[in-house]
Order: C-alpha cells, then sequence, then structure tokens
C-alpha cells in the first residue's frame, strides 16, 4: 500500500515537470503586463517592451513642502527584465512545488526587480537639493519711511541624500502609486518665528511709528517725526530669539529732519573768539557755556513713549545737561592757539552770486578749531550747497565746461583753505584741482570741491591746535591758519609746464550756454618746501593736470 502511494506521487512529479516546463504560470503580471503562459525568454522580450514607458516616466516626489520630479534614467533607475522573467517563471524542481503547479494555474502580481545606480542616484538628488535645500531666516522687521516692515521667517531645510536613495528605489518599484515619494528632510526651525514678529509688529513697531513724539525742554519743544524713529530703531533678537528694540541716540541726535528742532530748543555752548593783532592771537571775548541733549537723554525720553498711541500720550520731557565750550580764554594758549601760522587770500571778478555764495562759506568756515590729530573737512562744515543752506545758483565747471548750479563760486573759498593748508605744512587728506585751468589761481595750488564726490580735507599734525579765520567781501577772500607754527617758514616752488595739449572749440548747444575762451592744458608740478633755521627740511611735491580749456560760443 505505501509503495503504491510513493509510485503515484512520483507519477505526478513528472507529470508536473512535463507540464509546467519553464512556462511563466497563467495569470502573472508584472505592473500590469501578463505574461501567463510564456516562457522566460518571451516574458523577458515583452516585459521589456511594455515597461518602457514606466521606466521613462518621470517619478513624482516632495521635498518638505515643495513638490517635483526626478528623471529615472538620470538617477539610474532600471527595470531587470531579464531577472523579473526569471523570478516569475515558476522553476522550482522540489516535489510539492512541481506537482502543486498541476492544480494551480493563478501566478498572481510579482513585484518588478529595481536595478540602481547608488552613484547616479546620488548625483540626481544632490542636484534636487541644491534646488530646494533653503537656509533658516529668522523673522525681522525693520522701517522704510517710517513704516514697519517684517520679514516672514523661514523654516531651513536640508534633503537626507542617503536616505533618499533607498526612497527613490521604493517609489521607481511603486510607481503606480498615485502619492508621490517623500524624500525625508531635516528641517530647522527659526529662532525668531511668526509667532514672536506677530507679536512684535502689534506691540512695539506698529506703535512706534504710528505719530510723532514731542518732546519739551526750557519751555520749548521739538518733534521728532516717525520717520526719524524708523531711520534709528532697530528690534535684534535676545538669547531666545525674542524682538528687543533699542533707539540709537547718537545717530538721532544728528538726524538731518530733527536736528534743526533740538538746535532750536535748546543752546549750543559759544567758543571764545579769536582774532589777529598783527601776527599774535588776542581774545576778543570768552567762551560761555550752552545747554545741550545727550544721545543718553534723547533716548531715555523717546523709548517709553514709542510704545503708547494718540499725540497727547506721545509727548514729554527731556532732560538737558550743561556743556562747555571747547575754547576758552584760558584754554586757548594751552591750544597753542598763540600766532599766525599763514594765511591767503583769493581775489575773483565781483558778481552777485559770488559774494553771497562765498561769503557764506567763510562764514560757515570761520572760528573752526580743528584740534591736534583731527581731520578737518570742507564738506562736513560747509554743508550741501542748497538754497536752504543759504546758497545760491551760480556757475561751476561740469564735464569740462562751465554751467549754473547752486554753490558756484565756493571753489574761490576752498582754493583759500588750500592754500592756507599747504603754507601751514599741515597733511593734505583729500583734494583736487578744478579739471581746466582758471587764471586767477595759482597753477597747481588750487583746490575745487563737489559734495558727494570731492572734498577738501586736512589732517591737523602739527601737535596743536589751530583755528581758522575767515573774511569775505566783494572781490576777495581770506582764510587764516592760527596756532603754533611747526616749521619757521614753507615756500613754494613751480615748475614748468609739460604735456602741453592744445584746446578745440566747439558751439554750446546748451539752453543755458556758458561762453569760455580757449586755454591749453597741462600738467605742472608745485614743491612744497619746508625750512627750519633757514635750513631746507624736506620737499613735497604736488602734481596736477588740466584738461584743454575748449573754445564754447553760444548763439
Amino acid at each position: 500500500m505505501g509503495g503504491a502511494a510513493v509510485l503515484g506521487a512520483g507519477a505526478l512529479y513528472v507529470a508536473g515537470l512535463v507540464f509546467t516546463g519553464d512556462e511563466v504560470p497563467s495569470g502573472t503580471t508584472v505592473r500590469g503586463v501578463d505574461i501567463g503562459g510564456l516562457s522566460e525568454s518571451e516574458a523577458r522580450t515583452k516585459l521589456e517592451k511594455e515597461l518602457a514607458a514606466a521606466a521613462a516616466a518621470p517619478l513624482a516626489v516632495t521635498v518638505g513642502d515643495k513638490k517635483d520630479t526626478v528623471d529615472p534614467t538620470a538617477a539610474g533607475l532600471s527595470f531587470d527584465t531579464a531577472e523579473t522573467a526569471a523570478r516569475a517563471t515558476r522553476s522550482d524542481k522540489d516535489p510539492f512545488t512541481v506537482i502543486g503547479n498541476l492544480f494551480s494555474s493563478d501566478g498572481g502580481p510579482v513585484e518588478p526587480v529595481v536595478g540602481m545606480d547608488e552613484d547616479k542616484a546620488r548625483t540626481a538628488l544632490t542636484a534636487l537639493a541644491k534646488k530646494h535645500d533653503r537656509t533658516v531666516r529668522d523673522g525681522s522687521i525693520t522701517f522704510s519711511q517710517g513704516e514697519a516692515k517684517e520679514v516672514r521667517p523661514v523654516t531651513g531645510q536640508t534633503l537626507n541624500v542617503d536616505d533618499s536613495v533607498k526612497a527613490l528605489r521604493t517609489s521607481f518599484a511603486e510607481a503606480s502609486s498615485a502619492a508621490p515619494a517623500n524624500l525625508p528632510v531635516k528641517k530647522t526651525e527659526p529662532k525668531t518665528g511668526a509667532e514672536e514678529i506677530d507679536r512684535a509688529m502689534r506691540e512695539i513697531a506698529r506703535p512706534a511709528v504710528s505719530t510723532p513724539v514731542t518732546l519739551t525742554t526750557g519751555g520749548k519743544e521739538f518733534t521728532v517725526t516717525t520717520g526719524a524713529i524708523g531711520r534709528h530703531l532697530t528690534l535684534s533678537p535676545d538669547s531666545d530669539g525674542k524682538l528687543v528694540p533699542k533707539l540709537d541716540g547718537a545717530k538721532l541726535l544728528k538726524d538731518r529732519v530733527i536736528a534743526p528742532g533740538i538746535a532750536a530748543a535748546t543752546n549750543e555752548p559759544k567758543d571764545a573768539v579769536l582774532r589777529l593783532n598783527g601776527e599774535k592771537v588776542e581774545v576778543v571775548s570768552d567762551g560761555t557755556p550752552g545747554r545741550e541733549i545727550t544721545a543718553k537723554g534723547l533716548t531715555d525720553a523717546v523709548m517709553p513713549l514709542l510704545t503708547k498711541e494718540g499725540a497727547a500720550a506721545r509727548k514729554g520731557p527731556v532732560a538737558t545737561v550743561t556743556a562747555q565750550p571747547e575754547l576758552t580764554r584760558a584754554s586757548a594758549a594751552q591750544l597753542g592757539l598763540t600766532e599766525k601760522v599763514s594765511s591767503f587770500t583769493a581775489t575773483f571778478e565781483k558778481a552777485a552770486y559770488r559774494t553771497t555764495n562765498i561769503g557764506r562759506a567763510a562764514e560757515l568756515i570761520n572760528g573752526s578749531t580743528v584740534m591736534p590729530g583731527e581731520t578737518w573737512s570742507f564738506n562736513d562744515t560747509v554743508g550741501e550747497r542748497t538754497k536752504e543752506n543759504g546758497f545760491t545758483d551760480g556757475i561751476i565747471i561740469l564735464n569740462d565746461k562751465y554751467t549754473k548750479a547752486a554753490g558756484g563760486g565756493v571753489s574761490t573759498v576752498a582754493t583759500a583753505v588750500f592754500n592756507a593748508m599747504f603754507f601751514a605744512g599741515v597733511k593734505p587728506v583729500e583734494y583736487g584741482a578744478h579739471s581746466f585751468y582758471i587764471e586767477r589761481y595759482p597753477e597747481g595750488r588750487e583746490a575745487t570741491v563737489a559734495w558727494g564726490s570731492l572734498d577738501l580735507r586736512f589732517k591737523n599734525d602739527t601737535g596743536k591746535a589751530i583755528q581758522i579765520l575767515t573774511s569775505a567781501d566783494d572781490t576777495k577772500v581770506t582764510v587764516t591758519f592760527v596756532g603754533t607754527k611747526k616749521y619757521d617758514e614753507i615756500k613754494a616752488e613751480k615748475g614748468p609746464r609739460t604735456n602741453v595739449k592744445e584746446p578745440g572749440a566747439r558751439p554750446g548747444a546748451e539752453k543755458d550756454c556758458q561762453p569760455q575762451t580757449p586755454l591749453e592744458g597741462f600738467d605742472v608740478t608745485v614743491q612744497r618746501i619746508f625750512m627750519d633755521n633757514g635750513q631746507e627740511v624736506k620737499r613735497e611735491p604736488f602734481k596736477t593736470r588740466y584738461t584743454p580749456r575748449d573754445e564754447v560760443t553760444c548763439d
């Protein structure tokens, strides 16, 4: 009986081998492609054809909150159709499997075998990371034209390339799924987040620039505008990311909009007035103290009012302190302001605009005290040449030709200051000559200035203080440096004109055309010679290049 059973099983095994051979069981599918009943080679051929489109279809992925696609071919992904067909073929020869195949024809779905070039996959994922990685950004608040502006925070994210390789392989194998592959990323939250930005905007920033602040001192008041507040108020995060307001009182004190109001509400100290009596300096009147607002005092007055709303609530007192004059009768001699160091007079033809502009510049410069080691600036002292600053339109040189602009004629004062500087022996820091030579000035010893582009500056390296005294009338301006001479004498030695170039001629087409006579261009060097005890100590060359002054005729 037992022998008969064994014989029967053996017969079934042989029959199973004959029946199934190397065919793929019927009903077997790979990604929806039916390969049942095909031989292994036939199945491979069919899969190569039918899966080609799927193998090339872009893979949908998400990187954090961004959607994108990956090119499977570029990422080194492919279907191994040979291995897939081999696995689908029921080639297992054990008796139970072979006999079972006689009574079952349902192969069912088979997952495709995926091939991957990991180097290519990492390259593709690195490119994806460059596209979607982002640096964490804290939220912040700035101010522009008196309004609070918020910069929303950004959560940082970095694609995990190594872990994404596996996710990409899985997505490719299961691409029939509608859901994109969620690639792993590392997220970094900002320290100053959206909630803190909203709080700071609501509690600090918007109220701070809602309406101007009014401050009072000594029965006088001045206004701190919302624009000025915005220019000097910052909100910076503390160690926990909380935004903390800070007002730069020093810059607010000098703000161009509110500085005139502060000056009108306070009284600056007045320096002692000096004048020359022959070659020696005498004090005409002593310095007097004044009252001033400090940067700290201004900050302390403004800050508590910034979070209040309404004009009445944004009004308060500001403290002042006594300010001593920089120069007094007693300190004048101590600072070395004892004698005339140098002086130069520049002459000019009488013209109403020259009288106004030269006189105004001289007025603003007069009494300037330059302490040892300090650098004096023409532009900082005189300010922008505007009508509001007391200047009018006059003739200037622009693009190698005469034209009209505010402050014309001021270069005459600059030339006088330059020569006083030259003969005082102090160190020039910045200067520039006119583009072409003007005959009323000494060759190579003249200067021009332009607001925002060219200044006249010198450093007081005498070891003693210098004060600049000026006087002007309708035809001349005199600039004198008083202090203590460092050298007995400073001489000027002009060299010959070289590299001479002839001028051209051209008509003036401008509406406000200004005629000009021709003059050659040339190079010239002036030596500054330092003398002490009758001996030459050193020389310094001042080199100037003048362009030709073309003749311009106006119809």
